[in-house]
């Protein structure tokens, strides 16, 4: 039987206590280590009814409360990928829950694909816009008006500062581009590349934008960066794979947590 949002959120409350979360975080490949400095507890996906099952290797299913950095948050260590369940809503209900627990702001990360010469492997990049080159949509279904959702600051300016501040603070190179979403699981071909460079993105991955639509919807404000894991087909000799992703993930990862606990520390995760 599947709980209501309100009752997910009490059960969370009863095991991490009632105070109310200011930011939800979702975690991308290799950023796994971020939740456990969270001072706080961690509830299994599988504890939660109606959360999705994280079937990808390299993403752990739990559900992470507590302080980090001083700033109360809620870090959903581990997402759901359309590919994996043919739903672009896959993650709405933990995203429901969320905003359930007082978060109003989302800091999505991701794992992507660099489209540009100048940000390479081990770069981050902080999404200034998408691309929903897969056509899907999350709220495809949804009965009310509120399905009609602007889109033209999605990626909400003031947090961007905030995160540009907080990467130049730590002499982190952040540069802004637009992030494509395709639907995987198989990596994009070379004409792919081509097509959505001409479309004018800047990187390319498997996630992201669904969340952020959800995101928009129940009215988090949201800011995203992904950690260039390779880049994208044609533009390079790497041989890509998901393999490689993982390998590759850490050598942004420890650069992006340094802008997050920064930006946390400085701002108590407003913008």
């Amino acid at each position: 039987m599947t709980a209501s949002i309100e009752e997910l959120a009490a059960r969370v409350r009863a095991r991490a206590g009632a105070e109310p979360v200011a930011v939800g975080l979702i975690l991308g490949s290799g950023l796994g280590h971020v939740a456990a400095g969270v001072d706080g507890v961690a509830i299994g996906y599988e504890d939660l009814p109606g959360f999705p099952h994280a079937g990808v290797s390299g993403h752990r299913a739990e559900l992470v409360v507590g302080a980090l950095e001083g700033v109360r948050v809620a870090i959903l260590s581990g997402r759901a990928h359309y590919y994996e369940t043919g739903d672009p809503a896959a993650m709405r209900r933990p995203l429901e829950v969320l905003a359930a627990l007082g978060a109003d702001r989302l800091v999505l990360t991701n794992a992507a694909g660099s489209l540009r010469g100048d940000i390479r492997t081990g770069d981050l990049m902080l999404l200034s816009d998408h691309i929903n080159f897969s056509g899907l949509n999350p709220l495809i279904g949804e009965p009310s008006d509120r399905r009609f959702v602007p889109m033209g600051e999605a990626h909400d300016p003031r947090l961007r500062a905030a995160m540009r501040a907080a990467a130049a603070a730590e002499q982190v190179a952040l540069p802004e581009g637009v992030y494509a979403w395709y639907s995987g699981p198989s990596f994009e071909t070379p004409a792919e590349i081509r097509a959505i460079r001409t479309l004018g993105a800047d990187a390319v991955g498997m996630s992201t934008v669904p969340e952020v639509i959800l995101a928009r919807f129940l009215g988090l404000r949201v800011a995203a960066i992904s950690t260039i894991t390779n880049m994208a087909a044609g533009l390079s000799d790497e041989a890509i794979s998901h393999e490689h992703t993982k390998a590759m993930a850490p050598l942004g990862a420890a650069k992006l947590e340094r802008v997050l606990r920064r930006w946390l520390r400085e701002t108590g995760g407003r913008g």
